[in-house]
């Protein structure tokens, strides 16, 4: 399925709730209102959507949040969701809390990978990040994936002064087991618009110290922006995702439902289309692949994280499934 600028649209993030059992450095508990919950939709509705979704073509899902493991039911819906006609790439991101005792369903399902947030490797440092002393717990989980055989990326956004000193710590990871390392670019959405990001060049320097001969690996790994780099010292690979200073909007493959049913086609744009209405009041199956394809029709060119507009995306990360 392609957009009004010839992208192919073939990746859909899917958040299936808008709440968490950390702190998200994006979005503090106090600042977010919760959603009521008649207004989430239900599992069968988004697996409605997910299969109007593949028949046009968008045939690799990763479910998401919030925290979606926090969501009664998940592990289930995602074996649901992999059983629908079309489903391509199943995959799964989660703060790994909760990881370690889902790990032999989500083998049993087949997953393709899962994504854990991590963000310090040192126990006191996550803790005043996340808010929340569970560190042993998300490691637990993260070597659980890895012993069933789980392909395993780790996800650490970098924020300077905050977590610079954890950087090279967790890049090291990958040569101590087969799993990639990304590093992520903090975006100024919600409360990230109050931290200062590290670079994705900034970031670069700092491997090429440490792993000298470092070199851009071209093979595809997933369906993300990630730039890859291998080492001759590394099981796996590191990542960095430069959205804000580079940018991919050229190249961008995903659109995103929200746990309340907006269809949302960039981070940066608050427009969004609602497709619970349809949902909800006898919309068919034609009026539903419609409304997705109006929404991948106005997919913008590019996003304007560096000016601050008017149509710039307002709520918090964990309310639009980022």
């Amino acid at each position: 399925m392609k957009d009004s600028f010839g992208r192919d649209v073939e990746y859909m993030r899917i958040s299936v709730t808008d709440r968490c059992n950390l702190r998200c450095k994006y979005c503090m508990p106090e600042d977010l209102p919760d959603i009521p919950h008649p207004e989430i939709l239900r599992y069968e509705e988004i697996l409605r959507v997910c299969a109007a979704a593949t028949r046009l073509g968008i045939r690799n899902f990763r479910v998401t949040g919030g925290e979606p493991l926090v969501r009664r039911g998940c592990v289930d819906f995602i074996r649901k969701l992999g059983e629908l006609p079309g489903v391509g790439k199943l995959m799964l991101t989660t703060n790994g809390v909760s990881l370690e005792r889902c790990v032999p369903e989500l083998v049993e399902i087949g997953i393709d990978s899962v994504n854990i947030s991590l963000d310090a490797l040192d126990r006191e440092n996550y803790r005043m990040i996340t808010g929340y002393d569970v560190f042993a717990d998300v490691y637990r989980g993260i070597m659980a994936a890895l012993a069933a055989g789980l392909r395993v990326k780790l996800n650490c956004v970098a924020m300077r002064g905050v977590n610079e000193e954890q950087l090279l710590p967790i890049a090291k990871l990958a040569a101590r087991h087969p799993l990639d390392v990304r590093f992520i670019e903090s975006m100024p959405i919600g409360a990230g618009k109050g931290f200062d990001p590290v670079t994705g060049k900034e970031i670069v320097a700092l491997l090429e110290k440490h792993f000298p001969g470092l070199e851009e690996d071209r093979e595809r790994r997933g369906f993300g922006p990630a730039a890859y780099y291998m080492h001759k010292d590394l099981l796996g690979r590191i990542g960095v995702i430069d959205a804000v200073s580079h940018g991919f909007c050229e190249s961008c493959n995903r659109i995103r439902l929200t746990s309340d049913g907006l269809l949302k086609t960039c981070l940066y744009y608050s427009e969004t289309v609602d497709l619970k209405p349809i949902l909800r009041r006898g919309g068919d199956d034609s009026a539903l692949e419609m409304a997705i394809r109006e929404a991948v029709a106005h997919k913008k060119e590019k996003h304007l994280f560096h000016e601050d507009r008017q149509e710039a995306e307002g709520r918090k990360m964990s309310q639009i499934g980022g």
